[in-house]
């Protein structure tokens, strides 16, 4: 069986039993597997080709809709053994030449436009604000958290990044502070708090200008942060700081120079912008097809070398750049283990399709973070090389 052979040439470490759709039993890996050994069942002979020529679209996609079982384990423990062997690298050459194929076929296609960029924007912010507190923080932190320790409080290490995040804008009193992307608004109120400044946040999702416009009166923050329905294209005006967190991503690899040129026009000649997004640690490659069809459309995790150009064709500084690493799969595991634990009412606002959709979604990008190319980057951009300080010792 080719898929066999395919899998037992990928997976070197750790092992799992394969049970496919005749219900022959295949040992995959190094390890002693017996019949109570994590096991993999398929239930659909067009797996045994699908997974074996597709598997980056055709494993979700079967996972999702329940022609694929796991036995004596979990989701988790799978995923965890792939990624492991798989690492950086592509699974087999078939199904990097498919990834291209598409890949380049979406590049030509896909266009994200103001218009464009809202739709994409509801597919996923706008299904219900109900689940995104069942895994969240308090302060519905949608990015990728901090984490001082690996065993700190979601809460914690939350606070964490927002508090980095404020420390590296290097703010004064009375600033004008711009959020690209500001989703449920806590950013820019803990900005408002802690530094009494300005702040203008701007999103494309209704639900979240809805609520922090809300937040921010309860707060009585109303005269000092205000939420716009807004394209970051759309804006005309000037700020001393900008911050962007996990808004990028969903920008598009044909808007890049765009959006730096507009970070440059937005931003005051003495400003600092803090730009914060998921990219691959990996050369430029094609969007995870999975990712892009069910959960983040018009989503792209870029190369540094993707993003570099572009800035520096702005005529903006990269006046300090951090490479966050494993903080985004301890994020998402907490995020994962958060989601599950609510599964009963997951099931009174969705089906188990959907259960197991964003199962997949959380756990196979928490170990995308893990083992694979993925991590998050934060560039601090200025104008003139004197805007931030000489040492970074304003923000430790």
């Amino acid at each position: 069986m080719l898929l066999v052979n395919f899998l037992n040439k990928l997976i070197k470490k750790k092992g799992f039993n394969l049970i496919d759709a005749t219900g022959k039993i295949h040992k995959i890996g190094n390890e002693n597997l017996s019949e109570k050994s994590l096991s993999i069942k398929l239930l659909d002979k067009k797996l045994h080709y699908k997974l074996l020529y597709y598997p980056d679209l055709y494993f979700g996609e079967a996972y999702t809709d329940g022609t694929i079982k796991i036995e004596n384990g979990n989701l988790t423990d799978v995923l965890d053994i792939i990624f492991f062997n798989m690492g950086r690298g592509n699974l087999n050459l078939a199904n990097s030449i498919i990834k291209k194929i598409q890949g380049t076929f979406r590049y030509l296609t896909n266009f994200n436009l103001a218009k464009k960029s809202k739709e994409n924007v509801a597919h996923h912010y706008d299904i219900s604000d109900d689940l995104y507190e069942l895994f969240l923080d308090p302060k519905r932190q949608y990015s990728c958290a901090y984490f001082k320790n690996d065993n700190d409080t979601l809460e914690t290490a939350q606070n964490n990044k927002i508090n980095h995040l404020i420390k590296k804008l290097n703010l004064k009193e009375n600033q004008t502070v711009l959020d690209i992307g500001s989703g449920w608004g806590y950013l820019g109120m803990e900005i408002a708090n802690q530094s009494k400044c300005e702040v203008t946040g701007i999103t494309l999702s209704e639900n979240q200008h809805e609520f922090s416009n809300k937040k921010a009166k309860e707060l009585n923050l109303e005269n000092q942060v205000k939420f716009k329905l807004a394209d970051y294209r759309e804006l005309n005006q000037k700020f001393d700081r900008i911050v962007s967190v996990g808004m990028f991503e969903h920008v598009g690899r044909k808007f890049y120079n765009k959006f730096f040129n507009q970070v440059a026009n937005l931003l005051n000649d003495d400003g600092v912008a803090l730009i914060h997004t998921i990219g691959s640690v990996n050369k430029p490659r094609d969007p995870q097809p999975w990712i892009t069809k069910y959960i983040f459309p018009g989503g792209y995790t870029p190369s540094l070398s993707e993003v570099m150009g572009p800035i520096e064709q702005s005529g903006l500084i990269v006046s300090d750049m951090e490479v966050l690493r494993l903080h985004y799969s301890h994020t998402l595991r907490n995020w994962k283990e958060r989601f599950l634990s609510n599964k009963d009412k997951v099931l009174e606002m969705f089906d188990e399709r959907f259960l197991r959709m964003w199962e997949f979604y959380l756990a196979s990008c928490e170990y995308g973070f893990k083992w694979g190319d993925l991590v998050v980057y934060q560039f601090q951009l200025s104008k003139k090389l004197t805007s931030t300080p000489n040492t970074r010792d304003y923000i430790y």
